[in-house]
């Protein structure tokens, strides 16, 4: 069967499930490749809805939508993970390609599918069980201690679908709301880290340093490139550990290996199978951004150098602040969009076009230089300004002066 390719140009059309920010974002980095990027947004104003001129209006939980959107295009792929699974086993019978395919996706979609594919190939992980009645809740906190934490096996992401549960009282309203829960034990972590890696059909892969991730209220709020003081052996380790993964599930395109850092080593915790938040420093930050790489790797282009654009680079999300909830009251966003480039002029922004909530990604601003310290400061107090209005005094207006 004939590869397909857009007439217009006789290059490849990538169809992308999901109008968010990571689609943009990839959307742009097709454009230098002359690829079209085509995506299934839920409405025109979703954040790609808004730049990509291909969109497929509908909805991801559509059998009927994901074969519009996949109709004549090379590859179909994803800005999330919550295809139902099912649905991706009809395009792949329908002779449509899927990448990643759902039998590797599944491991991102599914907890509880993840840690029992990590513990029969022996790989590091917190101690968890499959939670169906609070006695096994119980009997599993008597082995690691309270507190535990229980999470839905699918749908959480941004901290949602996590809870972290002190006492038995507390599980039973959880089970009834929720079912059956991935219970796992409170790890005591250093820091949390991520570990990103692309992988193409032909089974090449590209690794990016290891970073730090912080977050703040279960969402990502920075990221420290490469991950400060991570020892060489254990960066070498957690990325070789993301490798062996996107290989035995057979991934192609990008995944994310989130890890939490323990005095002993490194655990994982979750999967995504696309770009990731923790990957958004690469587009200045790396010779191949994590966007350009995707799409790379699901046409089976060879792969891009992942080397560093300059020693220090961090990452700041903008997330919608307190004043969200009202309606903004401080400067209106162009005027704060002016007065970032005029403060910040080596900072880059990328926006998101969204309406702003109090939490929600916004968009991010890239630092890059030497020094972690003054690079994180000039990164976070522009995200700071950006959300808020706010200028950070220990930080003020020193590019203006």
């Amino acid at each position: 069967m004939a590869t397909p390719l857009d007439p217009r140009t006789g290059l490849p059309v990538v169809a992308m499930v999901g109008g968010g920010q990571l689609a943009r974002m990839a959307h742009q980095a097709g454009i230098a490749l002359g690829q079209s990027l085509r995506v299934l947004a839920a409405s025109p104003e979703e954040s790609a809805g808004l730049v990509s001129a291909d969109v497929v209006l509908g909805d991801h939980r559509s059998l009927p939508d994901l074969r519009r959107l996949a109709d004549g295009a090379t590859v179909l792929t994803f800005d999330h993970e919550h295809v139902p699974t099912e649905h991706l086993h009809a395009l792949e019978r329908d002779g449509h390609r899927v990448a990643p395919g759902p039998a590797a996706l599944v491991h991102a979609q599914d907890k509880l599918v993840l840690r029992r594919r990590l513990q029969e190939s022996g790989e590091p992980q917190p101690a968890w069980v499959e939670a169906r009645t609070v006695h096994d809740v119980t009997a599993f906190a008597d082995e690691v201690g309270w507190p535990v934490v229980l999470k839905t096996p699918r749908g959480g992401y941004d901290g949602k679908g996590v809870f972290v549960v002190r006492g038995p009282d507390q599980v039973a309203d959880l089970l009834e709301r929720h079912g059956t829960l991935l219970a796992e034990e409170r790890v005591g972590m250093v820091r949390e880290l991520s570990a990103q890696v692309a992988r193409s059909p032909f089974g090449q892969v590209a690794v990016w340093p290891v970073v730090e991730t912080v977050q703040r209220d279960g969402v990502c709020a920075e990221v420290l490139a490469p991950a400060p003081g991570l020892p060489e052996s254990l960066a070498t380790a957690a990325q070789e550990l993301a490798v062996r993964i996107a290989d035995r599930l057979g991934v192609v395109g990008m995944l994310a290996v989130e890890l939490f850092q323990t005095a002993e080593g490194v655990l994982v915790n979750e999967l995504a199978m696309r770009p990731h938040n923790s990957g958004h420093w690469t587009i200045e930050g790396a010779r191949t951004s994590q966007f350009e790489q995707h799409l790379r790797a699901v046409l089976d282009y060879p792969l891009g150098s992942t080397a560093m654009t300059a020693p220090v680079v961090v990452m700041a999300n903008v997330l919608g602040g307190a004043a969200a909830a009202d309606g903004w009251a401080g400067p209106p966003l162009d005027e704060r969009v002016h007065h970032f480039m005029a403060h910040w002029p080596d900072v880059k922004l990328h926006w998101y076009g969204k309406g702003q909530r109090p939490g929600r990604k916004l968009g991010h601003v890239t630092a890059l230089g030497d020094d972690l310290a003054e690079v994180r400061a000039r990164a976070v107090a522009a995200a700071r300004y950006l959300a808020d209005g706010v200028v950070d005094d220990a930080f003020a207006f020193e590019h203006e002066h």
